[in-house]
């Protein structure tokens, strides 16, 4: 079967499905009582499974099939939704879209999954263990302190090893059993201190329950450990009776021969008992896909025509053939200025009412195409919900991510370009900005730290926000790194010197942890928000928390922009960046620190005259103009030597040769046929 024509769609589809699966996976480990959640969960895995098969992609297949296992376990109430469980099953979904991304963009690697697979296969092992030995515990239980030869505490390959090496070396291991009286008010305290006696002497490899249950009091008056020593039996009984409120100690050798044989024998267990649940399971999704097909029959005979409308209410576009719409869009745009111009030379009025139609037309077919190439900023936001939850888990932090104003749209383009720097901000306001629980505990603070990812349109800008409820950024230790790194700190504001952590390799933070401080993160977001025709700043305040604001625009094509003549040259500066504009006066310029100013309303506004900054020969002409330009909270002046007026333009690339210029986003063809530098405000300011 030739599967080549379905391969888009069935690489869009997996896309999408493993997205959903991410979010699905989030909000059950959230809720892991809502069995509708695991019901969606199911059918998305049973959907990528059915998809890989079709297509060919065997390992793909058998990955989400060994998933399908475990969900299934979820569904019917046999496993339970443990941080454990919803991990590995995460790492299924990364290799599955790795495998996805491979296939997309044809590299042969081989993607492993045997490592994911046995862990599959040890969740539900594991689950199903439990349930024997809590059968086997309660046919056995002939007293109340009694210990048999099978060990309550499940040894895995490695602790057998680590127990047969430390043997080598002389140690014995032990199976201890401590009870502690019933009247016990701090159990955990307790523990710990039996812990703590034990360690002075040895070391406990296991405990059942787990340290974090013992810890968190989630035992009876009694629990279980493994542990090795050189000491005797007599001397560890007399270390933990010594300990107020132990009612009994039960002490026994380990036999490793015992356990290894147990082990064989369970493995057998387990295997027939798992055949057994997967023929089950089986049998129940027969039934339930013969009852779903009947349900499906009828809702088919009752929905056909409702069906049929709905088919073709979308259709799914090649990005290329939308790239080149586009392209084509604003080639129309300039040859209708170009139009424009010759009407206006010749002075043609009879073209002018036919222009003024062409001039609808083109307007109302660019809205439509850069609707079209709009997408919500939702694409980007939805991963980092799964982002946040694995940093939780790495960072040991408590923090909650909030969401909104996702639907905001902007030009694929930016969105393609915007993810990796927020990636940077947020991992950088987790890491940094967040601090630890037991921190914001001392400090009054809510325990678990909020990351708030904000976005909205602002007139012909998408704004980002970045914020963080932590601990605000140092404005001392960013001052003393900038002296040291030879910045004069001398007369800024502590806006402009916490602003300075966009330079180049500033990093205030002294250790490198693999999530940031390597001080490369805060260059790359501004370069890559810069190239972007985007800005960014921040602002903090000590103990409240910090804010990156990104500003960007909507469209990356096609800009109103206000063209301007500097000495003999046309340049265009979008309209964007504009606040106003004002006549030049000599009398306006003071100069402070050997830098040129203007007073303007009572502000003072940095000058920069373009003709100088961009080395080009200075104009004749008498009246200047200074164009006040906004650039995030800073406000700069720009002289110009006269102005053309407002025009729309179309943005085309530099090319290589030209593309080191950073004064420069790009060029446009003019009415004229004139080719036109369009001026880099941010990187100019």
């Amino acid at each position: 079967m030739d599967t080549s024509q379905y391969m888009s769609m069935f690489l869009e589809e997996s896309m999408d499905n493993l997205q959903t699966l991410n979010e699905s996976l989030l909000q059950l480990e959230q809720g892991p009582e809502d069995l509708d959640k695991v019901n969606e969960i199911f059918r998305v895995a049973h959907t990528i499974k059915g998809m890989a098969a079709t297509m060919g992609f065997n390992q793909m297949a058998e990955l989400t099939h060994k998933m399908e296992d475990v969900l299934a376990e979820f569904r019917n109430g046999e496993l339970k939704v443990t941080e454990k469980v919803v991990t590995v099953l995460f790492k299924c979904l990364d290799t599955l879209e790795r495998m996805v991304n491979n296939i997309s963009e044809d590299i042969e690697e081989a993607v492993f999954i045997d490592d994911i697979m046995n862990e599959l296969q040890h969740i539900k092992e594991k689950e199903i263990e439990d349930e024997l030995s809590e059968e086997v515990n309660k046919s056995e239980g002939n007293s109340e302190f009694a210990l048999n030869d099978k060990l309550n505490i499940e040894l895995n390959e490695y602790d057998i090893d680590v127990i047969k090496a430390a043997m080598e070396k002389g140690y014995i291991a032990y199976h201890i059993k401590v009870v502690l009286s019933e009247n016990t008010l701090l159990k955990s305290a307790r523990a710990f201190l039996i812990f703590k006696s034990l360690e002075d002497a040895g070391e406990v490899i296991k405990s059942l329950p787990g340290a974090e249950d013992i810890e968190n009091e989630n035992f009876e008056f009694e629990f279980d450990v493994i542990y090795i020593s050189s000491s005797s039996q007599e001397d560890i009984y007399n270390a933990i009776m010594s300990i107020s409120e132990v009612n009994n100690v039960i002490i026994q050798e380990v036999n490793l021969q015992k356990e290894k044989a147990r082990k064989i024998e369970e493995d057998t267990k387990v295997s027939e008992v798992v055949k057994e649940k997967a023929i089950e399971v089986k049998d129940t999704k027969v039934k339930e896909n013969v009852k779903e097909n009947a349900s499906a029959k009828n809702s088919v005979s009752n929905n056909k025509e409702a069906t049929h409308k709905k088919q073709h209410q979308s259709v799914r576009v090649d990005l290329e053939r939308l790239d080149k719409f586009m392209n084509m869009v604003s080639e129309l745009v300039i040859h209708r200025t170009r139009l424009e111009q010759i009407s206006l030379n010749y002075k043609l009025v009879e073209l002018n009412e036919t222009l003024e139609q062409v001039a609808r037309t083109t307007s109302d077919l660019q809205d439509l195409v850069m609707k079209i190439r709009m997408l919500p900023l939702d694409v980007v936001f939805n991963r980092f919900p799964r982002m946040i939850r694995d940093l939780s888990v790495e960072l040991n932090k408590d923090m909650e991510l909030i969401i909104e104003g996702q639907d905001t749209e902007l030009d694929r383009t930016v969105i393609d370009e915007i993810g990796e720097p927020l990636i940077h901000l947020i991992r950088n306001a987790a890491d940094h900005g967040v601090e630890s629980r037991e921190e914001r505990i001392k400090k009054g603070k809510d325990p678990v730290g909020k990351i708030k990812l904000v976005a909205y349109q602002e007139g012909t800008k998408a704004v980002i926000k970045v914020e963080d409820n932590g601990g605000g950024i140092n404005v001392d230790k960013v001052r003393e790194k900038a002296e040291r790194i030879g910045v004069n700190t001398e007369g800024m504001s502590e806006y402009d010197i916490i602003n300075l952590i966009f330079l180049q390799g500033f990093s205030t933070n002294e250790e490198v942890t693999d999530i940031s401080g390597r001080g490369v993160g805060m260059d790359v977001v501004k370069t890559k928000i810069s190239s972007l025709g985007g800005t960014v700043e921040v602002v903090s305040e000590k103990n409240k928390g910090s804010a990156f604001i990104i500003k960007l625009p909507l469209t990356l094509q096609i800009i109103q922009a206000l063209l301007v003549k500097i000495g003999t040259e046309t340049m265009a500066i979008s309209l964007g960046y504009i606040d106003r504009v004002i006549d030049f006066n000599e009398n306006l310029v003071k100069s402070t620190n050997s830098k040129e100013v203007i007073i303007y309303n009572e502000d003072v506004i940095p000058l920069i005259r373009l003709n100088k900054k961009l080395h080009l020969n200075e104009s004749d002409n008498s009246k200047k103009y200074i164009v006040i330009v906004k650039v995030g909270e800073k406000n700069v002046g720009l002289m110009v030597d006269s102005l053309f007026g407002q025009q729309e333009i179309v943005i085309k690339p530099l090319g290589k040769t030209l593309h080191g210029m950073k004064e420069y986003i790009g060029a446009t063809i003019l009415g004229d046929g004139l080719v036109t530098l369009i001026l880099d405000v941010a990187a100019l300011v």
